[in-house]
């Protein structure tokens, strides 16, 4: 069976990316280029139900995308409050929606969300074969390869479009991780997991050592494969060390592998990293994984801005996005405090909008920017409702505005001193 990538190398204009070139408003000659060199990828799994109403493509060149991640927790476990949240940040304008889900019961969580959302659905597979270990085994280093690799499949057979996996997590690296002595050691969870399957078992990663047969499963249902970094640095002091580069090595490699079994993939960063070193992080990826998609936590440029993570990830996303990075994972304000709630989604979300939005003026071009523009001639017009209407957030945007009336028609911040009032003939 053949997947898009093996198609686009043939010449060959898959429908999908036909159609997706339409919504990006690319050519799509270029966008299927893009995705048999592997600089972009649509995440799209081939035995989805029903069809995207508006599938993504994520890569060089393209829109910057936005993620927003859900996922009960073992205190807080209600599939519809997720369901919610999900809603709330495609609202705002998320691109994607990854399930982060540990608690309640997962496959049912997953399933609804594939089944009620019209977006590319993300997971990460080793969260639930680590939790289903737990509760067959008692602990989570006693799950089987063949543990892993089912969870996996089920995944892909259920219909999710993309999957993060933490195959670059080698034993070498973290050999390399015991000499560092980290201040916030491994704070990924799922390379956590695999870390202490690895420790225990004494064996190198099962994922690395499963690769091809993982890629074998991916081309059957053409999932994007999301390479995670597990050694991401999860504070300021601990970013671009040994660990952390030598597991992006790693992940250069296996890149090269999936392009060569013609499955799609892109590469996943930090995380936590200040903020002169993210430009160069971002073009160091980009060399050594060749132009494969770069997809962002943040990355959170201070360790110290909590509850507003948001907003130190958002600067961070927009100067990881002017180096080249395609996709940005949302940061919301609850981040290193608990579960998000919707209007934690709804924050988090308009924040990366703002950086990738930012970011396509400069990207993409005049259709970005022509956004703006009308903005500004709304603003020079006193034009409050296309004010509202072109706003990320319309409502919060015209409940600020009518907090108190305006006798003038100008904002009450100056009333009749507006400049567009003094100035009226000069603007109309």
């Amino acid at each position: 069976m053949g997947t898009i990538v093996s198609e686009a190398k043939r010449g060959v204009i898959p429908d999908l990316v036909a159609e997706t070139a339409r919504f990006e408003g690319v050519d799509p000659e270029k966008l299927t280029r893009m995705v048999a060199r592997g600089v972009a990828v649509v995440p799209y799994n081939s035995s989805r139900d029903k069809k995207l109403s508006r599938p993504v493509a994520i890569g060089e060149g393209l829109s910057v995308k936005v993620n927003v991640n859900v996922g009960t927790s073992m205190d807080i476990s209600d599939p519809y409050l997720e369901l919610e949240k999900a809603r709330v940040g495609l609202k705002y304008g998320a691109d994607t929606v990854m399930d982060l889900s540990t608690g309640g019961d997962l496959d049912y969580i997953r399933r609804l969300l594939i089944r009620e959302l019209d977006a590319p659905i993300g997971t990460v597979p080793i969260y639930q074969a680590a939790i289903e270990s737990m509760r067959r085994y008692g602990s989570i280093i006693d799950m089987s390869e063949d543990d892993i690799l089912d969870v996996i499949e089920k995944h892909f057979k259920d219909g999710v479009d993309f999957v993060t996996l933490h195959c670059g997590i080698t034993y070498n690296a973290l050999e390399s991780l015991k000499k560092i002595r980290r201040v916030a050691g491994i704070v990924s969870r799922g390379g956590a997991f695999i870390a202490s399957w690895m420790l225990h078992h004494d064996k190198e990663n099962p994922l690395y050592e499963n690769y091809d047969y993982i890629l074998e499963l991916a081309r059957g249902y053409d999932v994007c494969i999301s390479l995670g970094d597990g050694l991401r640095p999860g504070c300021i002091a601990d970013a671009n060390d040994l660990a952390q580069n030598m597991e992006l090595l790693t992940v250069a490699e296996l890149v090269e592998r999936s392009r060569r079994m013609d499955v799609q993939c892109m590469v996943e960063g930090p995380g936590h990293m200040p903020i002169h070193q993210i430009a160069a992080n971002v073009a160091l990826e980009k060399a050594l994984c060749k132009g494969a998609p770069y997809y962002l936590l943040g990355p959170v440029v201070t360790d110290i801005a909590t509850p507003y993570d948001h907003i130190a990830a958002a600067i961070g996303s927009a100067i990881a996005g002017l180096a080249g990075a395609d996709f940005l994972c949302v940061v919301t304000p609850s981040e290193h405090l608990g579960l998000p709630l919707p209007e934690d989604v709804k924050q988090g979300v308009i924040a990366s909008k703002i950086a990738a939005h930012a970011v396509d003026i400069y990207r993409v071009g005049e259709k970005v920017a022509s956004l703006d523009r009308s903005m500004g001639e709304a603003r020079a017009r006193l034009d409050w409702v296309t004010q509202f209407k072109l706003s990320m957030d319309p409502d919060k945007a015209s409940e600020i505005h009518g907090r108190v009336k305006s006798r003038s028609g100008a904002c009450t911040m100056c009333g009749d001193y507006c400049v567009y009032k003094i100035l009226k003939r000069f603007y109309m």
